[in-house]
């Protein structure tokens, strides 16, 4: 879009931005939607999500793309800067009757050349598993087993309206056993080729099994561990049925989860605004953290597993060191919710003062060298060589990006001036402002905790992710239930709590946001949870949510407006970055010097496209 005027050019749909790197370009060619690309009417409608799967293909060509759009499941071949997008030819395409698609993840430890395992929630609380290759429908969860041919699913678009008053008066008759709210999150546990975690609204998320049904009656439980805001239960039955563990987190919806990339520990974003980092294999709660305010919405561990970033309600992006259990920075640039955050493993700088070994075992560096690619492996033992040494002659800076409501793209880099504040630099190495940049508050719970990731696996896969295979660990997922012992969990030591309240400056949004948003319904947990229901304004102040002026507060690299509606998707790829919104447009951003597809010759560019 060309500029007119320079009031309205903050307004403007930006097709390419420069960081330090060089340019990024929107590639118009190789835009993914609908077959027919018109923007879809979203009022409504869950959010678009796209999930990323390598195939493996001798022909180089086995990246796969799933993304959905109101009732609309899409299965396409990604060509990515290659070759311009083809929509007329879908692997596969489905539409639903009578509920919609939330969220997917594909099992990245199964997939082949002929066959993938592809996990997908529904708004009516089911999960579905599919082979989009095969055009299979393999099981269904969370459904009874009597009424599942009642769930229609049409194949050609020619066929949309057909049987469609049955299939809706059917579905409403259908029961949900375990859990009848919304999905809002699947994820295939690392490692595990039948193990899967199902995330509600209703605050549970539900340990399954593919090689197990889940019954026709309703599920009893027992508890298996129990501490502050959580417990978790097994299911009680005469024969293993699904699900295997239910977890009970918080209060409100439970928005979002993700694996560390060892596998070792589990971090849940919910509506009451925690961050809660589980042992997995354990079931015992790691640390906490408090939004400035509102729910949390979305989380992201760093390629090394020393830090966790969150966003959500209060437009900000928040640094949590998990070694540290700390707040160490918050990100302020959005106007609206931050709906993704995403670490950038391609673009994670590493410095070094002098040549260094590898400082892994043989078996480590045969691994970096079998997972992922390679741009990602070398950044990993450079992190694996940076956190196994005391002196720190290998610095380094981190990459994340985040997108919102306000249609804007964020991208932020975490420096060492941030990451040590006490720690001598030699040279500056910060292209982050950062303002406020004091000590961080004394008192932090700074628990012993080895390091998530530092033995430098590759990124797991999330929904939405860069595609890797995972680390081996599958067996030690079968001791959850077995090796627990069901008792509460020790409480962290008591934090100080103070009743001042914070000056905080409003600025102008697009929705009413109050404290008041947050739902405190409990009534559909069991009784067994501890209901300590913390009061926001003595949490702020305290190393759970520290003040703003307390820890540093980062500005962005870059700020761009990049769509007409709030962006769902932020997904960081080798050659390139995909995002996608609320329309159901979803877009690859070149890298730079990776772009080689021709621009549309309907794509125009400005200089007020480009801005440094």
């Amino acid at each position: 879009m060309a500029t007119e005027g320079g009031g309205k050019e903050m307004n403007e749909i930006k097709t390419q931005f420069t960081t330090r790197e060089g340019l990024y370009k929107l590639l118009p060619n190789s835009e993914y939607s609908r077959p027919n690309r018109v923007p879809f009417n979203s009022q409504g409608s869950n959010p678009v999500r796209v999930s990323f799967v390598n195939l493996n293909d001798q022909s180089g060509n086995g990246d796969r793309l799933c993304f959905n759009v109101g009732r609309e499941l899409y299965f396409y071949i990604y060509k990515g800067v290659r070759k311009a997008a083809d929509l007329s030819k879908p692997i596969d395409k489905r539409i639903y009757k009578g509920t919609q698609p939330t969220c997917h993840d594909f099992n990245h430890l199964t997939a082949t050349a002929e066959s993938v395992s592809l996990l997908v929630g529904f708004s009516a609380g089911q999960v579905q598993l599919i082979d989009p290759i095969k055009k299979e429908t393999s099981k269904l969860f969370n459904e009874e087993s009597s009424c599942q041919h009642l769930w229609k699913v049409d194949w050609n678009e020619e066929r949309e309206n057909e049987g469609s008053k049955t299939s809706e008066e059917a579905l409403v008759t259908v029961q949900r056993l375990i859990d009848k709210s919304r999905v809002t999150c699947v994820k295939w546990v690392p490692g595990s080729e039948s193990l899967f975690l199902v995330a509600h609204s209703s605050g549970n998320m539900y340990l399954y099994n593919v090689e197990h049904s889940c019954g026709t009656t309703a599920p009893h439980y027992q508890l298996l561990k129990q501490g502050e805001s959580f417990a978790v239960h097994t299911c009680k039955s005469k024969s293993t049925r699904n699900p295997l563990l239910k977890w009970t987190v918080g209060e409100g919806a439970l928005n979002e989860s993700a694996f560390s990339p060892d596998g070792k520990f589990l971090a849940c974003v919910s509506q009451d605004g925690f961050l809660r980092v589980f042992s997995f294999d354990s079931v015992e709660l790691h640390g906490t953290m408090k939004s400035y305010f509102g729910g949390l919405l979305c989380v992201c561990w760093s390629p090394d597993g020393k830090y966790i970033v969150t966003g959500g309600e209060d437009d900000l992006v928040t640094v949590w060191s998990f070694v540290d259990g700390r707040v160490i920075a918050r990100g302020h640039g959005h106007k609206s919710w931050v709906s993704v955050v995403a670490f950038d493993p391609y673009t994670t700088s590493v410095e070094e003062s002098d040549p260094m070994e590898f400082s892994g075992s043989d078996e480590d560096f045969q691994d970096l060298l079998h997972f992922g690619r390679d741009r990602a492996n070398s950044t990993q033992s450079r992190l694996s060589k940076r956190n196994s040494t005391e002196s720190r002659p290998v610095s380094v800076t981190y990459r994340f990006g985040s997108v919102g409501q306000d249609t804007q793209l964020c991208l932020w880099d975490l420096t060492e001036d941030i990451l040590f504040p006490h720690q001598p630099l030699s040279r500056a190495r910060t292209h982050t402002n950062v303002m406020n940049a004091t000590s961080p508050p004394a008192g932090s719970t700074g628990n012993s905790v080895s390091t998530p990731g530092s033995s430098a696996p590759p990124p797991l896969p999330r929904s939405n992710s860069l595609p890797h295979s995972t680390v081996s660990n599958a067996g030690s997922k079968s001791n959850v239930a077995d090796g627990a012992i069901a008792s509460g969990v020790s409480k962290f030591a008591t934090l100080s709590l103070h009743d001042r309240k914070d000056r905080h400056h409003e600025k102008d949004h697009k929705r009413n946001h109050s404290m008041g948003h947050i739902s405190s319904k409990s009534s559909d947990k069991l009784n067994l949870v501890t209901k300590t229901k913390t009061d926001p304004a003595k949490t702020l102040g305290t190393p759970l949510c520290p003040r703003m002026e307390d820890v540093p507060l980062l500005e962005p690299l870059i700020c761009k407006k990049i769509a007409h509606e709030r962006l769902t998707v932020l997904i960081f790829l080798e050659d390139c970055v995909v995002t996608a919104c609320q329309e159901g447009f979803v877009c690859t951003w070149g890298r730079p010097g990776k772009v080689r597809l021709s621009p549309s010759p309907n794509q125009a560019t400005s200089p007020g496209d480009t801005v440094m």
